[in-house]
């Protein structure tokens, strides 16, 4: 069994805590409407607001509801196009908005955060239609794109990069991504019953995405199904050590260098899934929470990091 009292340090488990107070382990045996209400206190507990000179505007973009993050100075460049986490289950704009703020803040790169459709009440594949309309007409204007996001929202940018290859991606970033991998090894047993998120769980939330019926082959569902990793973008790929999806974004970077592409993994030392709420709190969130913006301002300037550009 794993001994995360010694992988885990005060700060982290303090986050922990403090998480497990408004979000209780066992909410994913709840009521769908019970979660989102508990998730959506949650994440207004730790909201931290948004840095100045962030304006914001909610928009509907290819039908889809979208929240548009801007820096000061003039509408140019590259969009970071950011999809959230939550297990396809929970989350909303409102979720992940002051970490969207700080990334547009960080990079002066507009950003969009996407409201897709959720399970459910929609099964897969609508939370990736949702997400593919909003980029086609980011790309229909002409302006290149990043794709980014976390958990789930690491699934979907992967997904939208598998589909649209060669289109004017500059990127992606995806933060302790699901990718699909192999429940039955690796971190999804060494961490099965990590703190934050179990192995329990993610069947849980593949049960609910899929409507009870996983697809296969199919990348826009797991892209970590894909046969061919080839022509993909930049890809930086974060994973928290203590989290069963760990190997999710390991194998995936080694996929796409393995066809030729330029990748790279980062595994963060005693972190937990859904750290980017701890990243104002704990230091080795913060610390990787720099290595994300620094990443995304990167390739948003057409470089591939590197992990010296990486380190903390």
């Amino acid at each position: 069994m794993t001994d995360y009292s010694t992988l885990l340090d005060a700060e982290t488990w303090a986050f922990i805590r403090e998480t497990e107070r408004w979000y209780p382990p066992d909410t994913a045996e709840m009521s769908v409407a019970d979660q989102r209400r508990i998730y959506d206190a949650m994440c207004r507990a730790f909201h931290t607001g948004r840095p100045e000179g962030i304006t914001t505007a909610d928009d509907h973009v290819g039908g889809v509801p979208v929240r548009r993050y801007r820096a000061s100075g003039p509408e140019e460049g590259p969009t970071v196009l950011y999809m959230h986490g939550g297990g396809f289950v929970v989350g909303s704009l409102d979720s992940h908005d002051d970490v969207c703020a700080d990334l547009c803040a960080a990079s002066s790169l507009d950003v969009v955060s996407i409201d897709y459709r959720l399970s459910p009440e929609h099964h897969h594949p609508a939370a990736f239609e949702d997400c593919q309309s909003v980029l086609d007409c980011i790309l229909g204007t002409g302006r290149p794109v990043i794709l980014a996001g976390d958990s789930a929202g690491g699934n979907l940018a992967a997904a939208l990069a598998h589909f649209n290859r060669r289109a004017a991606i500059l990127g992606q970033v995806l933060i302790y991504p699901g990718l699909g991998g192999n429940k039955d090894r690796g971190s999804y047993l060494v961490h099965a019953n990590a703190p934050m998120l179990t192995l329990a769980d993610l069947h849980y939330y593949a049960d609910v995405h899929s409507g009870g019926d996983a697809p296969l082959g199919d990348p826009t569902y797991a892209p970590l199904q894909d046969t061919d990793f080839s022509d993909l973008p930049p890809t930086v790929a974060i994973a928290a050590e203590c989290d069963p999806l760990t190997d999710d974004a390991v194998v995936y970077a080694e996929c796409i260098t393995s066809a030729g592409g330029k990748a790279l993994a980062i595994t963060e030392a005693g972190l937990v899934h859904g750290y980017l709420r701890a990243r104002h709190s704990v230091e080795r969130a913060r610390t990787s929470f720099e290595r994300i913006k620094t990443a995304i301002a990167m390739l948003g300037n057409g470089q591939m990091p590197s992990a010296g550009d990486l380190a903390g």
